[in-house]
């Protein structure tokens, strides 16, 4: 009972007037992929997510890259707890140490490294988005099945790995770093631009000429890989299976710049003072020394500070500079919501609206330490509404 195999439209009355977005089953995406594929095939959604992990301090900072999978057909209320092992283990693919001479080269054989383990390990799942195959469901029932890949959980620098692009260009939409503060969506980033781009530099530089294929595709603002592994991988592309999510684009982009933000503008002491005097509800966490001085902040700790934020720094911040954090909260709790309709989509990008209208008290504060909005994972919030139209909830 916690997986399906439909795709569905779900509305809030019989008119049909008020959608309801919610499993990715209720997407634009399900449907349109269930339409490509040929009469009675079952479509398998593949989410897989990966994560580079530093194992342990006491081992000499050794890391590990985990790759796991599972699949967007089961309920999210199954898929988000971790205690119920709905994903699985796929591989630990290679962190490897190269020994050329040159920073820019090593890192792009690293790419190249990823992007070659990624394709052998998933080399099963593209033939089968291919071809189809036979499986059976957990009842026994036989199934033509069809494995595109849906969903790719990552932080933002592994996203760009994965789309092939530079950190000065967006994984999921067209734009580059000059336009990450823009109040709109650009127009998405598919696999065939990139591959199309990709293809015009190889024929004017093999790839083992490092030093000018490397000065020819930078200026390109991609990262140098030339055989993606998402390349023959059918009805699946970066835009598609690249999603904002949580932990990495809600919470940790509040931690690395909101809060950055309220630390200068306030002063670290002052603020530091202010969360220690709050009287905190039980079960909520304390924070007695401040929040200035914080090491190894968990998702948890995000979240907390989250919860606190708004009250510490009113009084001593300019109205609009309050109002910009609290539309760019409001827009994360709301983006979180399991279910939405098109009214609520309507209030999460009225929230997102807000922010960009009143983001100028941020840089007349001075909080920043450059004059601009280059910051990836606020243009990455643009792609959030698309997404859940697209895919459902927030995965």
């Amino acid at each position: 009972h916690h997986i399906s195999f439909v795709p569905r439209r779900v509305w809030t009355c019989a008119a049909k007037i008020c959608r309801i977005y919610e499993e990715w089953l209720s997407g634009d995406s399900a449907w349109s992929i269930q339409d490509a594929l040929p009469p009675g095939a079952t479509v398998l959604g593949v989410v897989l997510s990966s994560d580079k992990t530093n194992i342990s301090v006491m081992s000499s900072n050794r890391m590990a890259h985990p790759l796991l999978i599972s699949l967007a057909n089961i309920d999210a209320s199954i898929r988000s707890k971790s205690s119920l092992h709905a994903y699985l283990l796929l591989a630990l693919l290679p962190i490897a140490k190269f020994t050329h001479k040159t920073t820019r080269v090593r890192s792009l054989l690293q790419d190249w490294l990823v992007h070659q383990a990624l394709n052998l390990v998933l080399a099963p799942l593209k033939t089968a988005a291919t071809v189809g195959i036979m499986m059976s469901d957990p009842v026994g029932n036989l199934h033509y099945c069809y494995t595109p890949l849906v969903s790719y959980i990552a932080d933002t620098p592994e996203e760009s790995l994965l789309a092939a692009t530079g950190p000065k260009a967006s994984p999921i939409t067209t734009a580059t770093s000059k336009e990450f503060g823009d109040d709109y969506c650009h127009p998405p980033r598919t696999g065939e631009i990139t591959l199309a781009a990709i293809r015009t530099v190889c024929t004017q530089h093999p790839p083992t000429d490092y030093k000018n294929f490397l000065k020819a595709i930078k200026s390109l603002r991609l990262n140098g890989v030339v055989e993606p592994f998402w390349k023959d991988w059918p009805l699946s592309g970066p835009s598609d299976f690249l999603k904002p999510e949580p932990l990495h684009h809600f919470h940790g982009m509040f931690w690395a710049h909101d809060a950055k933000w309220c630390i200068a503008a306030v002063g670290a002491s002052e603020l530091d003072f202010r969360f220690s005097i709050i009287q905190t509800t039980v079960g909520y966490r304390a924070f007695d020394e401040g929040i200035s001085k914080l090491k190894q902040v968990t998702g948890r700790d995000h979240r907390a500070v989250q919860r606190y934020i708004v009250g510490t720094i009113a009084g001593s911040v300019p109205r609009k500079f309050l109002v910009a954090i609290r539309a760019l909260l409001d827009f994360r709790y709301l983006a979180q919501a399991p279910s939405f309709t098109s009214q609520s989509l309507e209030r999460v990008a009225s929230a997102l609206k807000e922010f960009h209208d009143n983001k100028e008290a941020v840089l007349r504060a001075g909080v920043r330490s450059v004059s601009n909005w280059e910051i990836p994972k606020l243009e990455l919030l643009q792609s959030i509404i698309p997404s859940i139209r697209h895919s459902g909830a927030a995965m």
